[in-house]
């Protein structure tokens, strides 16, 4: 060990009247270093752990300097289970020791997986869980270290320091089973990504600071019964099904909802014909998080989708997604707030839930009338919805010609049996069609629209030049990023602003968007020529 400093910089037992043991001083050359790393705890009261306190002079530096303004620590130390004079001698000085501070303290005699265990069991319904700072000095075997680590890493709360004690140690070789050092690297390579280093290559001790949420790891209910699974890592299944047209879209659908939802985020991309490009770049538009999973499927070759084609991907992707409740989104979709809301709805055994179709709230006329959502966007029951596959192949021979085709079968098949969500999970036709008068229009509440959480842009990429010029839909419905843009729409901007965070950064501007800008336009304008021709020749003839 280090020499100890100087009696003026560390509480002695002459000091106050703390009682320390001079020849175990094994602490208080670390204060130098341990004061630099204050001002990156953030919380105003900070909660402290320390595993493995001895006779408390860690704890009492950080009581007096780090909590000097509130605050308070919890100890764990076993004390040889009181069983030896010893053990019972140093839980007696670190009592005396840390009440001589005045501040708020704990002291768990006990080892430290059952203390740990017990702390996790009792945040979990903390309304303010987790720790701020957390000192790791429990033991020197390189197992007991890293399991120090791993359960204090749960409690440990986002930007907290963590701090493993003798990294350096120099009584046994750095690889042993024997050294704290081979537990901290096992410990350091499974939460890779999670933390900055803080520390020196040479400093004794090894320092980091969490990155990510705190995920305690239990699932538990709330005083009202309730599960509570949101805050402690049970992760939101997401799902889209995409093809190269979409890709750009797709990132900036899943880049958005990373930004807003934090937390575990697994992500089944079915893949409809993208390139080993477009994966890549939708990767590259995610930011950075170990919370964070990407996989990609084939399209499924199976009797939902292998004569049918793309159009039906979202409900061929029923039976083989490898979860069992999955929030669906379209790729043309901005997302303005955390999903974790939506997905911890409660179905009421219902198979989906969805939003209200706001273009035709009681359906069209290819379908019975009544209430009809729109499916680009969907919370679904999928063990539920496996026990009736035969149901919903009998919707799609239904509906396989009608206007809407898989958003009619699942509005066939799931009639009376979805729940209905706010239209701001869903938010369609903002800046047009949404905003014309219809008596179904009148029966939905259009001003949960008005701070969306999810934007649809509904509408084709390349409008048609007769959609364009529809005088009954204006301004007309088109996507952002088509030749036409989206005119009027509220959130154009904010979603441009979002491609900017992926790797299509600088599309808005570049020469490939402006020539293929210029291509669709030119194609509108052929196909409506050839079209307008057509009629008109024909017409001719019948005279």
């Amino acid at each position: 060990m280090t020499t100890p400093t100087s009696p003026e910089t560390v509480p002695q037992a002459n000091d106050r009247g703390y009682r320390f043991t001079p020849s175990q001083d094994w602490f208080s050359f670390n204060i130098d270093t341990w004061r630099l790393l204050f001002p990156h705890v953030k919380s105003p009261i900070p909660r402290v752990l320390e595993i493995g306190s001895w006779e408390g002079r860690s704890a009492v530096f950080l009581l007096n300097e780090l909590c000097a303004n509130g605050g308070g620590i919890v100890c764990i130390d076993h004390f040889d289970l009181m069983h030896s004079e010893a053990g019972r001698e140093r839980y007696n000085k670190l009592t005396h020791n840390l009440s001589l501070t005045g501040k708020p303290n704990r002291i768990m005699p006990e080892f430290s997986f059952p203390a740990l265990m017990t702390l996790l069991s009792e945040e979990t319904t903390s309304a303010d869980p987790g720790f701020d700072w957390i000192y790791v000095d429990g033991s020197h075997e390189a197992d007991d270290t890293f399991l120090d680590g791993e359960l204090a890493w749960r409690l440990a709360r986002k930007g907290a320091i963590v701090i493993f004690d003798d990294y350096r140690w120099d009584k046994e070789p750095e690889d042993s089973v024997h050294h704290p050092k081979r537990g901290i690297d096992a410990f350091m390579e499974l939460h890779s990504g999670e933390y900055n280093v803080l520390s020196s290559s040479t400093q004794y001790q090894m320092v980091l600071q969490k990155t990510t949420e705190m995920r305690i790891g239990f699932l538990v209910k709330d005083s009202e019964g309730d599960t509570r699974g949101d805050a402690f890592g049970y992760g939101i299944h997401v799902a889209m099904t995409v093809d190269s047209n979409y890709a750009m879209a797709t990132a900036v659908a899943l880049c958005s909802a990373v930004v807003h939802t934090g937390g575990r985020i697994t992500v089944y991309i079915v893949d409809l014909g993208m390139t080993s490009e477009d994966q890549a770049r939708i990767r590259a538009s995610i930011p950075h998080s170990a919370d964070v999973t990407i996989l990609f499927l084939p399209l499924p070759k199976n009797e939902f989708a292998s004569d049918k084609g793309a159009t039906w991907a979202k409900i061929a992707m029923i039976p083989i997604l490898p979860v069992e409740r999955v929030l669906y989104i379209d790729a043309d979709v901005l997302v303005r707030a955390s999903l974790r809301e939506l997905w911890n709805v409660d179905l009421k055994g219902n198979y989906i839930a969805a939003v209200t179709d706001v273009g035709y709230p009681m359906g069209h006329g290819g379908i019975r009338r009544g209430p009809y959502f729109n499916a680009g966007v969907l919370l679904m029951d999928l063990a539920k919805i496996r026990e009736d596959l035969d149901g919903l192949r009998a919707a799609i021979v239904q509906t396989e010609y009608s206007k809407y085709r898989d958003q009619d079968a699942l509005n066939v098949h799931f009639a009376g049996q979805w729940l209905p969500l706010d239209l701001k999970w869903n938010a369609q036709g903002m800046g047009t069609y949404a905003e014309h008068p219809s008596a179904d229009r009148e029966l939905i509440q259009l001003s949960q629209m008005q701070e969306p959480a999810i934007v649809h842009f509904t509408g084709p990429v390349h409008p048609r030049l007769e959609q364009l010029l529809n005088p009954y839909v204006q301004p007309y419905t088109s996507k952002p990023w088509g030749y036409a843009g989206a005119p009027g729409h509220p959130f154009k901007e904010e979603w441009w602003a979002m491609v900017e965070q992926t790797a299509w950064k600088g599309w808005r501007t570049s020469d490939e968007y402006r020539t293929t800008c210029e291509r669709e336009r030119a194609r509108a304008l052929r196909e409506a020529c050839a079209r307008a021709e057509e009629i008109v020749t024909a017409e001719l003839f019948r005279k």
